[in-house]
């Protein structure tokens, strides 16, 4: 045993193959350690719930429903049982126009969401607000996103029709020149499918009851589901 291990010292110092299979090793420790290393970092960024804030007014607030039946919860559940890890923040506010909306902003960003879904204006129209000061709003709102490098997306309103066609037109088009101009997805109506349906809609006809917030996440799952999949987890 004593000269087998003064035989490798020997070796060792003289250039060996032992010292050959040592320096393996140990470039293959290394090795393992950095692969085990960058996947453990890989593995913690795709299972971290991608965070999602909905800023809008009370459609998404959920207006006369419980909490667990507005349209953030609603999202976030459908969202999970097709097998996405997703967090929603309802960031919606009772009336809040555009304006109200870019206020408080850095109030919603204090939750570091992945992605900004941006429902807002439908207040604007019903006030008769100016469509040119709506289209301003929201465009502060996206060019913050932008700077913090926030994805965004967008969710279209339509104007009511008694407005008058220039209104109408003005109102109704922002959202796809807003669109295109900073390349973020666009739900064109969010109200799709429920707007104007009695059945759909509580007493106001305004907003959407139970059944019509359904709907409207059965008809937006497979729109956020494409933008989810441009998300870079962990970034």
């Amino acid at each position: 045993m004593h000269v087998g291990i003064a035989h490798s010292e020997r070796g060792a110092k003289a250039g060996s193959p032992y010292r050959l299979s040592r320096r393996v090793f140990n470039s293959l420790a290394l090795f393992l350690c950095i692969t085990f290393a960058w996947n453990d970092g890989r593995t913690v960024a795709a299972e971290r719930d991608a965070v999602v804030a909905i800023l809008g007014d009370s459609l998404t607030a959920g207006y006369g429903l419980p909490t667990d039946q507005a349209f953030p919860a609603r999202l976030e559940a459908a969202l999970r049982r097709a097998g996405h890890r997703v967090r929603i923040v309802n960031a919606g506010v009772s009336g809040d126009t555009t304006a109200g909306g870019l206020a408080r902003l850095d109030w919603v960003l204090a939750d570091k969401p992945d992605l900004v879904v941006i429902e807002l204006g439908a207040n604007d129209a019903l006030r008769g607000l100016s469509p040119v000061e709506a289209e301003r709003n929201l465009d502060r709102i996206l060019a913050r996103l932008s700077e913090r490098k926030i994805a965004a997306a967008l969710a279209g309103m339509q104007a009511p029709r008694n407005l008058g066609r220039d209104y109408v037109e003005a109102f109704d088009g922002l959202y796809a020149r807003l669109a295109q101009k900073y390349r973020v997805p666009l739900y064109p109506f969010f109200l799709d499918g429920v707007a104007l349906r009695n059945e759909l809609n509580q007493p106001d006809l305004i907003h959407p009851n139970a059944a019509g917030v359904m709907v409207i996440v059965e008809r937006f799952v497979p729109f956020i589901t494409q933008v989810l999949a441009t998300l870079t987890r962990g970034s």
